[in-house]
């Protein structure tokens, strides 16, 4: 099972670059990429995997176009693993979505975490160590240094890292999750917090991932050569911590239909930078706004590069839909529906904002909204309401569906 997929500093944050960086790795997305997929081999050198995470995160690249073009330049059997790797993306933000309290957990969990570091002074030298890169292993401190200074890590290398995070450096698994969500340029509420929980065996419970010299040494050609003495030799998942297994399964979210008589505002977040694929002629707006929210990430503060991309992507979606738009920074929640009564409007439209940290700050936002007699209306992609209704329990419910979901959605 994969964390997930990232990219190198400096690349554009543009729907105009997305496209182009697609293009470039379609003739990979066969054969190539399943037999090359799971080899770190440095920074500047991860050829072999797509590099697409972040367009994917914000949609300025949409997970449908990418299988679309590997069907064509492959055929789904040959892009069989290229299409599993993307559709578990859209798995995890749908299992977010069903059992949302799981990242409220996570959130609560967090405080208490940052609560002890501030307490302990040793632990707090050991987290410093560990995100400065300065344990004394190797391949773990290259893989820190690499985070920090690129916001990537190839996807084996987020497993071995946070194996060793959790069962050989002894670190609480949230402080971890959390270094990673402050850096990663595709930092996803649903795919970095999951893929903590599955490593740590609570996703999946009882089945935590265990980091082995020999596979690091495999996969990194050797770059890395870790002896097994200097890991964890045995690793127990961490089920313990919620004795009382995983929470029900909720129903997803109904949505409320956007009026098209009532004088509307336009909401751009980072959570979904293809507005072009709605129909937004049906709408009477009065204003538009990008709402840039990556700040909200972490307590901690969040990596300059990760809030680069972030701002460069919704300055990139408001010059092909409102060049003028207004620029809003997720501070007070009143100031959105101050923003709003401004324009006399009272409706806000926006893509859907899953479970997450800006989800978190727009239920604050909401209650502001209601008293001022203002709703706030979302849609959901087709894509997400093919994909959520089975992302229920382990991704192979998902897997068993994906020729009727690329059918469903006309891919095959």
């Amino acid at each position: 099972m994969p964390l997930d997929h990232s990219d190198q500093k400096l690349i554009a944050p543009t729907r105009e670059a997305a496209e182009a960086a697609l293009r470039a790795f379609a003739p990979r997305m066969g054969k190539r990429y399943t037999n090359g997929r799971n080899y770190d081999r440095g920074p500047g050198l991860h050829g072999d995997v797509s590099m697409l995470s972040p367009y994917l995160r914000r949609r300025l690249l949409l997970e449908q176009d990418a299988i679309e073009i590997a069907v064509r330049e492959h055929g789904a059997e040959a892009a069989e693993k290229f299409i599993q790797e993307v559709i578990w993306r859209g798995y995890f933000k749908g299992w977010m979505e069903r059992r949302p309290i799981v990242w409220d957990q996570y959130r609560e969990g967090l405080i208490r975490d940052l609560a002890a570091v501030d307490r302990d002074r040793g632990l707090r030298r050991r987290v410093a160590a560990a995100e400065a890169g300065q344990t004394g292993l190797d391949c773990f401190d290259s893989w820190a240094e690499e985070l920090v200074d690129t916001g990537y890590l190839h996807n084996y290398a987020r497993m071995w890292f946070a194996s060793i995070w959790i069962f050989t450096l002894e670190l609480p698994w949230r402080l971890g999750a959390d270094f990673f969500f402050r850096h990663l340029l595709d930092g996803d509420p649903a795919s970095n917090t999951l893929g903590w929980r599955w490593v740590a065996g609570l996703h999946t419970r009882g089945k935590p991932y265990h980091a082995q010299a020999w596979n690091i040494a495999k996969f990194t050609e050797n770059r890395f050569n870790p002896r097994p003495a200097e890991l964890a030799e045995v690793v127990e998942g961490l089920e313990s911590e919620e004795p009382e297994g995983l929470p029900n399964v909720t129903p997803l979210r109904t949505l409320p239909v956007p009026n098209p008589d009532r004088p509307t505002a336009f909401l751009m977040t980072e959570e979904d930078c293809r507005l072009e694929d709605f129909d937004l002629s049906a709408l009477n707006f009065v204003g538009y706004a990008t709402l840039s929210a990556s700040h909200l990430r972490s307590p901690l503060p969040v990596s300059s590069l990760v809030e680069e991309f972030e701002d460069g992507a919704l300055r990139d979606t408001a010059s092909r839909i409102a060049p003028d738009a207004t620029g809003l920074r997720a501070g007070v929640p009143t100031d959105l529906s101050r923003w709003a009564s401004r324009l006399g409007a009272t409706q806000i439209a926006t893509p859907y904002i899953p479970t997450g940290p800006l989800r978190d700050w727009m239920i604050e936002a909401k209650r502001d909204l209601e008293e001022a007699g203002i709703d706030l209306v979302e849609w959901r992609r087709d894509w997400d309401s093919a994909i959520w209704p089975y992302a229920t329990a382990g991704f192979f419910k998902v897997k068993k569906q994906i020729p009727a979901i690329l059918q469903k959605t006309g891919l095959l």
